[in-house]
């Protein structure tokens, strides 16, 4: 929860326990965990049940702070392809995991703890080296956190971390390990580089017929059309199925008066805030703010800048501590109030400006009330159509046919091949399921009564076959561009491959690369002095790594980025970094015994899940992506 506020703070509490969590359950995943379709929790470890609305919000949390270092907003079908959804997923279990693991132990910290490591934390201090309330307030607000949510997870993060210290306490790595990392990690390599010309090196003669032909019967597989099918399909999405669901005005107006509530917007005030160590300073305060002709010229008087008592536009329900919420919402506007003792501080609060809070008509959130009777009815009424389906399969009737009568998609696929791929090369199938629903079609052969496969949204599609045009190998004459092409290619790889070859023996016998260049007209590069890590122009990643496999003079021949060359690299120098410093050893030191530790929770969570067994809802899941909204 507080990994998207610590992207931007620097030394926020347990940093370093958050990035293990955050490794180790990397490392854990939940590949296979999708499964207990009967539940109604998104997730669920042991007795723990990690609910839609959780899930969604660190997801929004975690998108929130990547959209920041991007520097665009992403979207949720974007965090879905980075993966960032199931790394959500997996954060969210592992750390219930070692809440449920802190329950069983008795684990717990008071409020006064909490409130004490908040105001010891140098995250929120002033200048002074004070605990700052208007500083928290606004940190919590730039990272879109209520200060309850704030101090219930910060209770949560202090037990994790009472409890996971005990496993990576003792991890530290040895001396000699540091020496060892330092140098491999230090070295650096000058590398001297050259590209052959591919139209030189690379050249091969036109071939005949005859060298055609013998090539084609040497790769006979290469050029076999493959088996084709035509494949009828019924196709009913979520999505489709929501066309089939009627919502009246009378369910939509019995939802809105039962939950009437949910559509109002609470009331909001601009507070600010002036926060003092105790109650005689506020009341001192408060005299020269009464005394003065208006409230910014008491602050000017008192030495405190406008934007220092903002803490936001708040809710009544977003302020953490009720005393000083109870008396900030009992102000008119502009009236400030009697010293108020709060749980951190005596604050003197005043309401600048006040939003009244607003009741949502029956019209303004119709369509939102028709969306959600419909999405909690889509369920039912694809169980339903697929119901009546299969009855209508099991009469003898064909898909097309069953589609006109059921009022149901129907896609007829005229030929696609086993990787779902039509005659000319495009997909034959534009569906997320696409490659699945194919897979079915090929199974076995045709005239099979087959299964319906359920697809990512929850709805089905069912699949026949209605032809099949077998493998069948194609006439030389029929591929010859083809067999012309593979040809070329393959000679072009072998003679750049042997080019490259004689030119790294002639250096390995002594030959310098620079006269081997003038012969061939071609430049010598010398890259700057490079790590392991490092990137140099004209290098390939694989042609850095292979560099630091040779001895110094020594000569490797190494395919280009495009794989239409080669790059010949020699290893000019060879250089060990000077001795460690007690700075670099201690950040090696922090490094590996990270590794260790993340280990160390890797584990310790993998145990945890085997002992308490967990599972993850398919249905709900999905729906917490919105999946069945995209594909609208």
């Amino acid at each position: 929860m507080l990994q998207s506020l610590r992207r931007g703070v620097k030394g926020i509490f347990v940093q370093a326990l958050i990035g293990l969590l955050v490794i180790a359950f990397a490392v854990w995943g939940i590949a296979d965990v999708f499964q207990g379709r009967g539940q109604t929790s998104l997730a669920r470890i042991g007795t723990t049940e990690i609910s839609q609305d959780q899930f969604q919000q660190a997801l929004q949390l975690e998108i929130s702070g990547l959209s920041r270092q991007f520097g665009r907003r992403l979207t949720v079908e974007q965090a879905r392809q980075f993966g960032i959804d199931q790394r959500v997923l997996s954060r969210l279990i592992g750390t219930a995991a070692i809440d449920t693991h802190a329950k069983e132990l008795g684990l717990y910290l008071s409020d006064a703890a909490i409130a004490e490591a908040i105001r010891n934390d140098p995250t929120f201090q002033g200048v002074g080296g004070q605990f700052d309330r208007n500083f928290f307030t606004e940190i919590l607000r730039q990272n879109g956190l209520s200060e309850q949510r704030y101090f219930a997870e910060r209770r949560a993060e202090e037990v994790r971390e009472q409890l996971t210290e005990t496993l990576t306490g003792g991890n530290v790595p040895p001396d000699y390990l540091l020496q060892v990392l330092h140098r491999y990690q230090g070295e650096t390599r000058t590398i001297a580089h050259m590209t052959l010309d591919p139209e030189v090196s690379g050249k091969v003669a036109a071939p005949d017929e005859a060298t055609l032909k013998a090539y084609y019967e040497q790769n006979k597989r290469r050029f076999v059309a493959p088996e084709y099918r035509k494949v009828p399909i019924i196709l009913l999405t979520a999505t489709e199925a929501r066309k089939h669901i009627a919502v009246s005005d009378e369910e939509m107006k019995a939802l809105y008066e039962r939950e009437k509530d949910t559509f109002s917007t609470p009331e909001r005030r601009r507070i600010q805030q002036l926060s003092f160590p105790d109650r005689a300073a506020a009341e001192k305060a408060l005299a020269a703010l009464k005394a003065a002709p208006s409230f910014e010229e008491g602050l000017k008087g008192l030495g405190i800048k406008d934007a220092d008592v903002e803490i936001g536009t708040l809710a009544k329900s977003e302020m953490i501590d009720a005393a000083i919420a109870n008396a900030a919402f009992k102000l008119e506007k502009g009236q400030l109030s009697e010293p108020v003792t709060g749980t951190f501080s005596t604050v003197i609060l005043r309401v600048a400006d006040i939003t009244p809070g607003k009741q949502s008509s029956f019209d303004e959130v119709k369509d939102q009330l028709r969306d959600r009777l419909a999405g909690e009815r889509v369920s039912r009424e694809v169980q339903e159509l697929h119901d009546r389906v299969d009855d209508a399969r099991a009469g003898g009737g064909g898909l097309k046919e069953i589609a006109e009568r059921l009022k149901v998609p129907f896609v007829e696929i005229e030929a696609t091949d086993k990787q779902g791929m039509a005659p000319d090369g495009k997909p034959a199938l534009d569906n997320p399921d696409a490659a699945r629903i194919i897979a079915s079609a090929f199974e076995g052969g045709s005239g099979l009564d087959r299964e319906a496969i359920e697809l990512t949204d929850g709805g089905y599609a069912w699949v026949d076959v209605a032809g099949v045009t077998a493998e069948r190998q194609r006439p030389f004459e029929e591929v010859h561009e083809a067999v012309k092409t593979a040809w070329i290619e393959a000679e072009r790889r072998t003679a750049l491959n042997a080019a490259g070859q004689k030119i790294v023996e002639r250096v390995d016998k002594g030959e310098a690369l620079e006269d081997i260049a003038k012969e061939l007209g071609l430049e010598v590069k010398l890259a700057q002095p490079v790590t392991r890590t490092q990137q140099a122009d004209g290098l390939t990643r694989a042609a850095i790594q292979r560099a630091f496999s040779l001895a110094r003079g020594s000569a490797a021949a190494v395919e280009t980025a495009d794989g239409k060359s080669r790059t010949i690299i020699v290893v000019r120098a060879i250089v060990d970094p000077p001795a460690a410093t007690p700075e670099q050893l201690a950040k090696l030191r922090q490094e590996l015994a990270r590794q260790y530790q993340g280990d160390a929770i890797s584990a310790y969570v993998s145990a945890l899940q085997n002992r308490l067994g967990y599972s993850v809802n398919q249905t709900i899941y999905r729906r917490a992506l919105g999946i069945d909204t995209q594909q609208q």
